[in-house]
């Protein structure tokens, strides 16, 4: 049986509606194990300016299930998390094939396919021309471009710079240095 605890985080009230949403999403993870006994999922649920948070962990006797993922909708995060949970669980699975009954883990592929894992490879490479400006309008720089990162050079101290949107929806510099 899971048990599934949903809290929310950064002033964020789950309702009913994303509990309930929460729980039958996760209750797919339940057939992949046996002899667990009773297994317990929690639910953490951010919201930040733009978007919302979710993280999921699922420890297991064999195995910590975690996921953690942003989206502009509450049910995509969950949505996401649970993908993620279920990658997890086919890595596993495929890592340890020959034990997979012994380690508590079905087979996988009955409810999803099987995807095809993909390295992350170089695709491009990318000149840019620095120009001085202030952290601040770096920021608009990078709002107005929609990334979530910019790099720039400081107009005061002529060093290369890196502004970035952080996790928890505030910015943040890294400042270049030479030895």
């Amino acid at each position: 049986m899971l048990k599934v605890e949903v809290v929310g985080k950064n002033g964020f009230e789950p309702s009913n509606s994303n509990k309930e949403y929460a729980v039958k999403k996760l209750s797919k993870l339940e057939q992949y194990f046996e002899d667990e006994g009773e297994l317990q999922a929690r639910v953490v649920c951010k919201v930040y300016p733009t978007y919302h948070k979710v993280e999921i962990t699922v420890p297991t006797k064999n195995v910590l299930l975690r996921s953690e993922v942003m989206e502009k909708d509450i049910y995509a995060a969950i949505d996401c998390s649970i993908d993620k949970l279920m990658k997890q669980v086919r890595k596993y699975k495929t890592k340890f094939k020959d034990n997979s009954n012994k380690d508590g883990i079905k087979e996988v592929a009955a409810l999803y396919e099987e995807k095809e894992e993909v390295t992350p490879r170089f695709v491009r490479d990318k000149q840019i021309e620095l120009e001085p400006m202030t952290k601040e309008e770096a920021l608009d720089q990078m709002e107005l471009l929609g990334h979530d990162f910019f790099v720039y050079l400081d107009k005061n101290t002529h060093k290369t710079n890196v502004i970035y949107l952080r996790d928890d929806g505030d910015y943040a510099v890294i400042e270049t240095k030479t030895k």
